[in-house]
């Protein structure tokens, strides 16, 4: 049965990686996609534009709608949220996946860059929350959902990138307010967080180059646990801080990850933020951090 035939999602940051996963996810249900992001031009340095990312969900089986959109903007996030509305009726579902990323010690962190991750991460995030929110109240069964960790708080997830982790842990805060705030109007407010890298521009570019990459899992997996999200009753599944492939191995029944990893023959790279006693299910092995080097 195609669970989301039908249903729109306004997805931020979905011309490339996790966004475009999750929008290709669901997309093979029929459901409609706004493309939300900035990238409107081929960028050498990144893969993809919303008007290939709406080529791709075309394929997929879903209908595109692709904008042009900064989500540091409050007219530009209402307009977008108005284009969609006037092209597919409402608004179904909200995707939080637009980030900005720098991890960098205090003395090496610009505060235009803190400005940007604020505004990007924590800011976007409630900003189009927000705009949205209006539309999931009259939707059948409605989700907001943010691509962000679990609310952690030890030391070592904040050194040497303090900003960054403030900023992210800004979108996990919007969860554990807004998942109770909503309660009352049945919209479900969820996180989810990957428990290795993923095979992303941020990955390549900023983190670890070609080596960390096929360390990484695809994009995909978190676009299925996302989906498998989607498929909750919006009443009662609220407040949930998930991690991708416990999530999948838990609630929808999954066994084999192999087929997410980028390069079997090397070992998984951890993400940050991933709480210590949140064990991997069984089978999948996670790198020492003597691997990384």
């Amino acid at each position: 049965m195609a669970a989301l035939k039908g249903k729109t999602l306004f997805i931020t940051g979905a011309s490339r990686g996790i966004g475009l996963a999750i929008a290709k996810r669901a997309a093979r249900d029929g459901a409609n996609i706004a493309i939300v992001a900035k990238t409107a031009e081929p960028n050498p340095k990144l893969e993809g534009t919303i008007h290939s990312a709406a080529k791709e969900i075309e394929a997929a089986g879903g209908t595109a709608l692709a904008i042009e959109c900064d989500i540091r903007s409050e007219d530009d996030v209402a307009r977008a949220v108005a284009q969609t509305v006037k092209r597919f009726g409402g608004i179904d579902i909200c995707v939080n996946n637009a980030s900005a990323l720098s991890l960098t010690p205090i003395d090496k962190t610009e505060i235009k860059r803190f400005d940007l991750m604020f505004a990007v991460n924590t800011r976007g995030t409630f900003l189009t929350s927000k705009m949205c929110l209006p539309y999931l109240k009259r939707a059948e069964n409605p989700h907001i959902l943010m691509l962000s960790p679990p609310l952690d708080m030890h030391a070592k997830w904040f050194s040497g990138h303090v900003a960054y982790s403030i900023a992210k842990y800004g979108m996990s805060l919007c969860v554990l307010g807004l998942a109770d705030e909503l309660k009352k109007d049945g919209v479900a407010v969820n996180a989810l967080w990957p428990r290795t890298t993923i095979a992303t521009a941020a990955v390549k570019n900023i983190l670890g180059g070609d080596k960390l990459m096929r360390m990484s899992r695809t994009p995909e997996i978190v676009g299925d646990a996302a989906y498998l999200v989607f498929n909750q009753p919006a009443t009662s599944f609220t407040g949930q801080f998930l991690i991708d492939d416990t999530f999948l191995y838990e609630t929808g029944g999954m066994r084999d990850f192999d087929s997410y990893r980028v390069d079997k023959s090397m070992p998984l790279a951890p993400d940050f933020f991933v709480p210590t006693e949140t064990k991997p299910p069984p089978g999948v092995q996670i790198a020492r951090l003597s691997e990384l080097a």
